[in-house]
């Protein structure tokens, strides 16, 4: 009779084979059709980038983790993850020491020094974005492409001229080094939502709404489409960072909110932000610091949409 007794432990009950490492090796994966377009697109100085700011999120994760006494987590491949997103996030001709020194802030301020892995209050590889974006403006805002410096596709839109959308999608454009193909981008994606890491509510949303704002206000902008212009919209889906951002930063587990409710709100949020940055602000982008900003009220958008425990109020 003994042998039929239940075993009572202490939670949690239920159990994954699904490791942080497990997960972040698969966005590693899925982000190398964008890193190795972004080589084959922007040459050597792409793969150097890249490499520059991988390597140094390694490092400078390590060695905290050294000098700290702390359980060394580099192969968990997050900082990896770091490193690799932030090399996709900028210029192939802005300096390798300049990436390097991003990753340092992204791994060291943004992630350590708030506890690490699941307790940073924003996606480290944006903050250490916006922390160059501030800190060097005219490196990170200089983009090269088949040996001539030019605005991008969007800076062109923002200014009422037209732009080659098919150029856009396809990636033969100026741009940071992972943004430019849609095309790589959304295989990484797809890879992901097969492989259970991600879904469509965060993503889906943000882009829904992203379409709809600029659908809508784009017509009040000095480009002065008409309403629901398809090829102004087309343009601004493929231009920018705004596919890498949907599937790969804006759905990142730590930074994002756990309730499917809270993720709609999330989603709403990251597209009317990107849409007031990109159409009224005072540059052409603004995926990064819509991110950001949303990673600020992922808490209280947790809160409000939190379900209620039994008996406290919630449904009978």
């Amino acid at each position: 009779m003994s042998e039929n007794k239940l075993k009572v432990s202490s939670s949690p009950h239920i159990r994954s084979k699904v490791t942080t490492g497990n997960i972040m090796l698969m966005v590693t994966i899925a982000l190398l059709p964008a890193s190795a377009f972004g080589v084959w697109n922007f040459g050597l100085p792409a793969l150097v980038m890249l490499l520059s700011t991988t390597i140094s999120a390694v490092l400078t994760e390590y060695i905290y983790e050294k000098l700290m006494h702390k359980k060394v987590t580099i192969n968990d491949f997050s900082a990896v993850v770091t490193g690799l997103l932030l090399g996709l996030n900028m210029p192939a001709s802005a300096p390798w020491w300049m990436g390097a020194l991003g990753s340092v802030f992204g791994i060291l301020i943004v992630k350590q020094l708030f506890g690490g892995l699941g307790q940073n209050f924003m996606n480290p590889a944006l903050g250490a974005r916006c922390f160059l974006l501030i800190s060097f403006t005219g490196p990170m805002t200089k983009f090269i492409y088949d040996g001539v410096s030019g605005p991008t596709p969007l800076a062109l839109l923002k200014d009422g001229e037209t732009v080659d959308t098919m150029n856009m999608l396809i990636g033969k454009i100026p741009g940071t080094i992972g943004e430019t193909s849609v095309i790589a981008i959304i295989i990484g994606a797809i890879f992901l939502i097969l492989m259970g890491v991600i879904d469509l509510r965060i993503p889906g949303t943000y882009i829904v709404t992203f379409v709809i704002f600029v659908g809508i206000f784009g017509h009040f902008t000095k480009a002065g489409v008409g309403f629901f212009d398809p090829q102004y919209i087309t343009a601004h889906l493929c231009g920018g960072g705004l596919m890498l951002g949907a599937w790969f930063m804006a759905t990142d587990y730590v930074t994002s909110p756990i309730t499917k409710k809270g993720q709609y709100v999330y989603g709403v949020l990251l597209g009317i932000l990107t849409g007031l940055f990109r159409l009224f602000g005072g540059s052409a982008e603004g995926v990064s610091y819509a991110i950001i900003i949303s990673n600020l009220f992922v808490p209280l958008i947790e809160r409000v949409t939190l379900p209620k425990p039994f008996g406290k109020g919630g449904e009978k």
